[in-house]
């Protein structure tokens, strides 16, 4: 479906529960900030399920994953703050017995047009066996028996190894060595249909002030943060937080802007898009 709007002001905006989206939105959505007349509706799901709806343009803000995003380039304009990109936090394939592990293992993704599952097909395009199922319940399917391997991402990085997990490949640290940029997963972007797209310069700006005023103010959005995280560990909340939200989630800049042209430019190689 598509959003309703009763009011021009009103803007129904998606992001995911994860720790690094909450912490960015908890000043714009709680009154910490002056949002000028903007009235923000949060709606919280799983970046799988955004990266689907980001195709009925659901909403008038949302969270996509890059791979969508590049997908979704005629319909949405990507923001320039909110943005998960950084060194050292992409996603990893795992599995039990990594040393068994081939192309025609099956793996269990969380989503077909998250940047992790586009990562893994330029990384090795023969993967073909996948199964999506929710980023949070990869490593659990992987520790019974259900998959040979789990692509995995956000906290999943952190708690692998409780679930006798082993890496199969960083899939960061091979994009890094690959073409020396930071690694860009995540975007906030605005429907060009929709009336946020008129208002997109002072959203991005306000996306920053609140971003910014969580750098500044850190334990003001534990109470947020925690109500929606799925792994509830304080340290890993704090490490999610720590990796994913950076000076890349302020302003991409000229870094950040060339990572995302290359994963466009690799992915056309590819033939995916």
């Amino acid at each position: 479906m598509t959003a309703t709007h009763p009011e021009k002001n009103v803007l129904n905006t998606a992001f995911s529960p994860c720790p690094n989206d909450t912490f960015m939105f908890h000043a714009l959505l709680n009154g910490r900030i002056d949002t000028k007349g903007l009235d923000f509706v949060p709606h919280l799901y799983d970046i799988d399920a955004l990266n689907q709806m980001g195709f009925s343009k659901t909403f008038d803000i949302t969270k996509l994953s890059f791979y969508a995003a590049l997908k979704l380039r005629d319909s949405y304009t990507m923001l320039d703050a909110g943005n998960a990109l950084g060194f050292g936090c992409g996603p990893l394939l795992v599995g039990l017995q990594p040393e068994e592990f081939t192309s025609e293992s099956l793996v269990a993704i969380p989503g077909e047009l998250t940047t992790a599952n586009l990562l893994m097909r330029l990384w090795d395009p023969r993967i073909k066996r996948t199964v999506v199922d929710r980023f949070d319940s990869i490593l659990q399917g992987v520790a019974n028996g259900s998959y040979d391997a789990g692509l995995i991402i956000h906290e999943g990085r952190f708690v692998y190894p409780d679930h006798g997990c082993k890496k199969i490949v960083d899939l960061g640290e091979w994009w890094e060595e690959t073409t020396g940029l930071p690694i860009p997963l995540g975007c906030i972007a605005v429907n060009n249909s929709s009336p946020a797209f008129g208002h997109r310069e002072e959203i991005a700006m306000m996306l920053k002030d609140s971003i910014q005023y969580a750098f500044d103010h850190p334990r003001d959005a534990d109470a947020f943060v925690k109500a929606h995280a799925r792994e509830m560990d304080g340290d890993v909340i704090s490490r999610h937080i720590d990796l994913y939200v950076n000076d890349f989630s302020l302003a991409l800049g000229e870094t950040g802007k060339k990572a995302v042209s290359t994963l466009q430019e690799m992915a056309w190689k590819a033939d995916i898009l």
